[in-house]
């Protein structure tokens, strides 16, 4: 088959209303009637997009804003498409073959299981912790002398366990869409609040490097929602009951409205930090107190109402990212456990069985990404951790990338859902991408 043939972001012909056919289990070879893509079906987008954008990343952005103005907007722009590219990579992997994305890592040699096994155990604990801070931060902020940090983080940890221990994905996608409508209003506001300039945002759409903005022009494509909730994302699409070829259509368009969701946010908080930070010569600091800071000036420049206002977008950007990677990257690591035991090396995705949700792996990686970073909270970071924490979390964007180029240019996917040629150059040069910016994360941990 030609790639002609092909439509999406490089992938396989969508099956005609009159394909049928049932497909295979785990093969996922048959075509199935196709859904109606409709607005009202989306849902794993939203929640993929507000897991992906953390405070951090609003940070990394504000910067740019404050640094380059307008300058980099394209390259949001650019970076969106990226994450279209390979979410869709993410997902179509899922429907068209029917099996979990760690069940194709598996399938490339066992070094992929010793990779992710030390991933989600090092990653997971200082995760833990950086997300339970950055949920507790606004609201110290909003709540002043009522209890310490420290308390309203381990609250904040405590009350994302309790919320996925005992809900399933249709509740927990109705509370991130909730939570995403709060963080679109708040910054939507926040960049009209600042009257952007629209002429000087859009010569910003043309691909400029001033000097010294390489890295970062190359955070913003590949940073903002580049983490491994891409990975989760085609577990989001099974949890919705999204299972086979038939979705495809739907699953793009949910892709499609996750990033552009995405976008809105990026360019917003760009808009924010052109207006509000470069024209007045402001620099904020980096890490998640930088938008401490944003609040202050937002305070002095507008009002008490308009800083809680970003305080309370604020938080709602952070505790979706906390209980979105809970939910999320627990229902990868439960898969990892069942496809690490030989009985189940070749179980299909939505096979009968108790759900993944309810199983003992995903609730004890529940507890792992509680509990034990608690501890981190009352502690000075171990050196020897932050590195190992920082290496393993720099490879983990290539990983994806390489891995997705391979497992959809071979014979584990079915011939029409391979990756055409816009899917290759895309996923191939966020490969490319995050190989650079590995190096420039490696140079820069505290050897």
């Amino acid at each position: 088959m030609t790639d002609t043939t092909r439509t999406g972001p490089g992938s396989g012909p969508e099956p005609g209303p009159e394909s049928t056919g049932t497909g295979t289990g785990t093969g996922g070879s048959g075509y199935h009637t196709p859904r109606r893509a409709s607005w009202r079906s989306i849902g794993p987008g939203v929640v993929v997009a507000a897991t992906g954008v953390g405070a951090g990343d609003l940070v990394a952005t504000l910067i740019a804003g404050g640094k380059f103005g307008y300058t980099l907007l394209w390259a949001a722009v650019i970076g969106c498409l990226v994450k279209i590219s390979l979410a869709e990579a993410a997902g179509r992997w899922h429907l068209a073959t029917g099996r979990t994305l760690f069940d194709g890592w598996r399938s490339l040699g066992s070094w992929t299981t010793v990779y992710f096994a030390g991933y989600v155990v090092v990653w997971g604990f200082v995760y833990g912790a950086a997300a339970m801070s950055s949920s507790a931060l606004p609201l110290a902020a909003l709540f002043p002398d009522t209890m310490d940090l420290k308390v309203w983080a381990v609250l904040c940890g405590l009350v994302g366990l309790v919320f996925v221990w005992f809900n399933q994905y249709a509740v927990f996608e109705k509370v991130m869409t909730v939570l995403v409508g709060v963080m679109f209003l708040v910054t939507v506001y926040l960049a009209i609040r600042v009257t952007p300039h629209l002429g000087a945002a859009a010569a910003g759409l043309v691909p400029v490097l001033p000097d010294g903005s390489l890295f970062y022009t190359l955070g913003l494509i590949g940073g903002v929602g580049g983490t491994i909730t891409l990975a989760a994302y085609g577990y989001w699409v099974n949890a919705k009951g999204w299972t086979d070829t038939g979705w495809m259509k739907v699953m793009r368009l949910d892709n499609r409205v996750a990033y552009l969701t995405t976008g809105l946010f990026v360019v917003a908080m760009l808009f924010v930090g052109a207006e509000l930070l470069h024209a007045s010569g402001v620099a904020l600091a980096k890490g998640d107190k930088g938008l401490l800071s944003l609040s202050t000036i937002l305070e002095e420049r507008y009002g008490a109402a308009t800083a809680k206002l970003f305080l309370i977008g604020f938080f709602a950007t952070s505790f979706t990212s906390l209980i979105g990677v809970w939910h999320g990257v627990s229902l990868m690591f439960a898969d990892f456990v069942t496809k690490f035991r030989p009985a189940g090396a070749a179980g299909a995705a939505g096979a009968a069985g108790p759900s993944p949700e309810k199983s003992l792996p995903f609730r004890a990686y529940l507890l792992w990404l509680t509990f034990p970073p608690i501890s981190l909270l009352f502690l000075d970071q171990p050196f020897g951790l932050v590195v190992v924490y920082g290496v393993i979390g720099a490879l983990f964007m290539p990983f994806l990338a390489v891995t997705l180029l391979w497992l959809l240019n071979s014979a584990r996917t079915p011939a029409d859902w391979r990756n055409g040629p816009v899917s290759n150059v895309m996923i191939g040069a966020a490969g490319l991408l995050f190989v650079v910016l590995c190096v420039q994360q490696l140079r820069e941990l505290p050897w």
